[in-house]
């Protein structure tokens, strides 16, 4: 079986699952056991928990829409991880409603934080639900990918508004209700008692290159996915990345 930790197809996550392949091998290390206890808050249909799973842990995925909880079911199924998945109806501000306090090596926050009304408050949740010397995984929209984005396509009065809005909001049609920059992030995730270890960017070049360059070109998607990696880490390129991952640690 492949490695589900090392896409090659994906551009869109392969930074963020070579983080986490890593994170995992330090967490089982540190645990003395293979099989870790996941929590996937805003999980939806499983794209993080179902790889999770086919690697051996036990994955619990709480997210507000039946819908996506029944194509999480679904997809564990079909992946033959039924049994090391788990679905729960819920949301970030309600965390402890259906999930357990203290209870998780890992804590996946992807694709959250922009559609919640506190932000600071599903962090602190998130941070609550690690057991001691556990890891935060917070994948969010960068305010910066999202301001370059809109310039590139001659938006420019978009691109000013989502530079100046607080919300990084560049107007009534954007599906995205807040953005942030690496500091903000950061910020968060230590006003919840963590400690950040890493943060990288997550599509910095992939929103940008023209699709048919990579379909035909020969070796371009190779060649994209080691430069998304390599830059990844280069706090330059954070504030010009689509979204801005952060990894954190309990003590």
């Amino acid at each position: 079986m492949s490695d589900p930790l090392r896409p090659r197809a994906s551009l869109r996550t392969a930074v963020v699952w070579e983080v986490l392949r890593d994170a995992l091998g330090r967490r089982v290390k540190a645990a003395g056991r293979d099989a870790l206890d996941v929590l996937d808050t805003g999980g939806g249909s499983g794209k993080f928990a179902v790889p999770l799973a086919r690697l051996g842990h036990r994955v619990t995925v709480v997210d507000p829409s039946p819908n996506a909880l029944f194509a999480l079911e679904r997809r564990a199924a079909e992946a033959g991880v039924a049994d090391r998945v788990r679905g729960l109806q819920g949301d970030a501000d309600g965390l402890f409603d259906v999930a357990e306090r203290g209870g998780y090596d890992l804590v996946l926050c992807h694709d959250v934080l922009e559609y919640v009304d506190e932000p600071a408050d599903s962090v602190r949740n998130a941070a609550a639900a690690l057991r001691p010397a556990g890891t935060l995984s917070l994948l969010a929209a960068g305010l910066g990918g999202a301001v370059l984005a809109r310039a590139l396509s001659g938006r420019f009065t978009e691109a000013r508004q989502a530079l100046t809005d607080p919300s990084g909001h560049w107007g009534p049609g954007d599906p995205v209700t807040r953005r942030f920059t690496a500091e903000q992030l950061s910020g968060l995730v230590t006003g919840a008692g963590l400690e950040v270890s890493a943060v990288h960017g997550v599509r910095v070049f992939a929103d940008l290159v023209p699709g048919v360059l990579v379909d035909t070109e020969p070796g371009a998607l190779d060649a994209l996915l080691k430069l998304e990696l390599s830059a990844a880490e280069l706090p330059a390129f954070h504030s010009v990345a689509t979204q801005l991952h952060v990894l954190a640690e309990r003590d």
